[in-house]
């Protein structure tokens, strides 16, 4: 699938990842670092691509963590339904609809759809941060 598709917003790229701010309704926020190139394992990549990847996840996070300012960072890698390596950062809110578990527990609670736009709004903010804190990290322009 991320092969061939993007599923959200393309909020940067170059060569080897792309960050996407997904296109999840119930989680307004949620980025994906998806490696380029069709890699099932983390352990396929070279020591230079892991930490290339990781870079990017860690300048999501901060990023993150400075625009929505949620309770807790979730950082996820499964790909079993997906093999392809990617990550999920997550932001996570005290009243989101599944907190404390995990995003793919039963829901806890509902949320009206009122914050959950306005969620939606303040994860536009990411754009022009993460594109700024991403090129300082890997050097471009």
């Amino acid at each position: 699938m991320f092969c061939r598709e993007d599923g959200g917003e393309v909020l940067w790229s170059d060569d080897a990842l792309r960050v996407i701010l997904a296109d999840e309704p119930d989680w307004p926020g949620l980025c994906r670092v998806i490696w380029s190139a069709h890699v099932a394992e983390m352990s396929d990549l070279s020591d230079g691509d892991r930490a290339r990847l990781m870079t990017a996840v860690n300048g999501v996070e901060r990023v993150m963590r400075r625009v929505l300012v949620p309770e807790k960072i979730n950082l996820a890698s499964l790909g079993n339904q997906v093999p392809h390596v990617h990550w999920h950062v997550i932001p996570r809110f005290s009243n989101d609809s599944r907190f404390p578990l995990p995003i793919w527990a039963p829901r806890q609670r509902t949320v009206s759809e009122s914050q959950l736009s306005k969620r939606r709004a303040q994860a536009t903010l990411l754009r022009e941060p993460l594109r700024h804190e991403l090129n300082q990290a890997f050097g471009h322009q």
